[in-house]
């Protein structure tokens, strides 16, 4: 006679499995979904950030000369004038292979600490504090992805920021000027913590208002399922999300950027970054170029995350964030 098992309410509740924030999406957060995030930050960093030299470029020489170069159209003009038009790319192979290196860490370990975070205060506490969440996983991505983009980052502003024809502006002889002259240019890591002191601000407001917006364009405007709307809906919806939070992440970490700029300046050799901060002034910290970062990190970032988006609908992974679950 075949046998029969009863469960208890015990034996029941020890087979529910615990929430895993890996598992509660609608796709499973595994080694692979992780790895196509990495390889999504690659392309959305290294290829918005390159396309974007010739803004830089002026951007950093008008923080670092803003006498000599008073505005976008007109500091653009004297860069063509003086060294010609290619001088608007001056430093777009470190810019690529820093920001490159730098994507990957900041998207793809952003999705992994956000997991790794709401498991480790559970279900409950992972959506009453969410935002938190969002804050931490992304300043923890932004350190390792710093560690990553330093040294292309130093080399990058030394190119770009440096007067015609005394550094070299190809990569190969540009990083071995750097190193053979650490002494003068701190490289690899002389400028890493004004990095973090900008990036990691400028990270967790771009990752903090970007889910804040989504999540606001979902419960407020478009209150149908997220998953009712059209692909292009949800990537417009991305877009506008990651511009918005770009214009806010440029104003946060503009003063923190001056410096960058300013530590390759030949006049700050030597100089601590309170030293080059108190100099320069707070209003010169404050505003200077930053016209020109607002336009250009705004953009930046919304065609960072549409580029995101769409690499992870396109391998089935679905658009990034969206409204608050019902209670």
């Amino acid at each position: 006679m075949a046998s029969t098992t009863t469960l208890t309410a015990p034996s029941l509740l020890a087979s529910k499995k615990p929430w895993d924030a890996r598992l509660a999406g609608p796709v499973p957060h595994d080694a692979t979904y992780y790895a196509k995030c990495f390889m999504s930050g690659i392309v959305a960093c290294g290829t918005t950030h390159t396309a974007m030299t010739p803004l830089d470029v002026t951007k950093c020489s008008m923080q670092v000369n803003p006498a000599k170069y008073t505005g976008l159209g007109q500091g653009l003009r004297t860069i063509i004038a003086e060294e010609g038009s290619r001088a608007l790319f001056k430093g777009w192979a470190p810019t690529a292979i820093g920001y490159g290196a730098q994507g990957a860490f900041k998207f793809g370990l952003y999705e992994y600490f956000k997991d790794a975070y709401s498991n480790l205060v559970g279900e409950e506490y992972a959506h009453k504090y969410k935002q938190l969440i969002w804050c931490a996983g992304s300043a923890s991505a932004e350190f390792f992805a710093d560690l990553a983009l330093c040294p292309m980052e130093m080399t990058k502003v030394k190119v770009q920021t440096s007067a015609f024809g005394t550094f070299p502006t190809a990569l190969g002889p540009a990083l071995s000027t750097m190193i053979s002259n650490r002494a003068d240019t701190r490289f690899p890591y002389g400028s890493l913590g004004p990095l973090w002191a900008r990036q990691i601000p400028y990270n967790v407001s771009k990752f903090f208002f970007f889910e804040q917006i989504v999540s606001g364009f979902y419960t407020y405007l478009l209150t149908k399922p997220k998953d009712s709307y059209s692909k292009t809906t949800q990537l417009g919806v991305t877009f506008a999300s990651g511009y918005l939070a770009g214009v806010v992440c440029a104003i946060v970490s503009h003063p923190a950027d001056s410096i960058v700029s300013l530590m390759s300046k030949p006049d700050n050799k030597g100089k601590s970054v309170g030293q080059i901060a108190r100099e320069t002034g707070a209003r010169r910290l404050l505003t200077g170029g930053l016209g020109t970062r607002v336009l250009m990190i705004g953009t930046l970032t919304g065609m960072q995350w549409w580029i995101y988006d769409s690499l992870k609908t396109a391998m089935g992974m679905g658009t990034t964030g969206g409204a608050s679950p019902v209670k």
